[in-house]
């Protein structure tokens, strides 16, 4: 089991494994009756890179992040995952255990509505020392120290640490599920829109924010978005999908830059510059 020392000491040394991806989607597929959610993706992930989802609403990107989370049954294909020992296992055939303890360690999820990664009725402090709990960590100071450090890493003021939730504006609120998230030091990090409903200034600020954190700490991310700006600025590749399939895939200058599906160029050409 994860404990205090796995999460402060030195991550594994990823260039030994920089050949080997850190998550494989493979064919993924997802029917709801006889309407399609998504079809046949397949793409790997290497540690340290960030992939956008972009498309419409209806395109099937928030699908395809659910079955890379678990938290829809997929009709076909298979998720493979590195763990921290180099092994690379079929989440499928996990236990429940095992399931349950990375997705509380090694991955991350930001829900677009913070309310539903976050716990309201418990204090800013306890929302993320319950992600240190789960890997084992029992001295409540050190526990409140460790909260307090990261309220201040996303621009909390950690004197709000007793504070619920309820009393945080939107932004705050996604800052401080982001705290919950990367808490633990995950090596992946899943994103549902995660500017989505902020002011254009709050926007700015967390999306900044982001970019450092992911840069920092060295992150495999996925993020799924409308939002071009959003996918220019945090990705290195970039995912287009249309009615449930991938029409579009490459670096992401390339593609925002020179889109070769008319779709991508439509989505490209109703950016409104600023």
């Amino acid at each position: 089991m994860l404990d205090a020392d796995v999460i402060t000491r030195t991550r594994i040394d990823e260039a030994e494994l920089a050949e080997e991806p850190l998550l494989i989607a493979d064919g993924l597929t997802k029917w709801y009756g006889r309407q399609l959610g998504c079809r046949d993706v397949s793409f790997e992930l290497y540690a340290g890179e960030v992939l956008a989802v972009v498309g419409e609403s209806g395109s099937g990107k928030s699908t395809l992040l659910q079955l890379l989370a678990g938290q829809l049954a997929m009709s076909s294909g298979r998720v493979l995952y590195r763990m921290r020992d180099g092994a690379t296992r079929d989440l499928a055939i996990l236990t429940e255990a095992e399931r349950r303890l990375l997705f509380r360690t090694d991955w991350g999820f930001v829900q677009q509505d913070a309310t539903l990664g976050l716990r309201m009725g418990v204090s800013a402090g306890g929302n993320v020392g319950e992600r240190l709990m789960a890997v084992g960590w029992r001295h409540y100071g050190q526990i409140r120290h460790e909260a307090e450090s990261w309220l201040d890493r996303v621009e909390i003021d950690p004197e709000r640490i007793d504070e619920t939730p309820r009393s945080f504006s939107g932004g705050m609120r996604q800052r401080l599920q982001i705290a919950r998230n990367l808490v633990t030091a995950p090596r992946l990090v899943l994103m549902d829109e995660p500017t989505g409903g902020l002011d254009v200034s709050v926007q700015a600020r967390l999306l900044d924010l982001l970019r450092r954190l992911v840069q920092d700490l060295g992150l495999a991310a996925i993020v799924v978005t409308h939002d071009l700006a959003v996918a220019r600025l945090l990705s290195q590749r970039i995912m287009v999908m249309k009615g449930g399939r991938v029409i579009e895939q490459g670096l992401t200058d390339q593609v925002l830059d020179d889109p070769q599906q008319p779709y991508t160029q439509l989505l490209v050409s109703s950016v409104v510059p600023v």
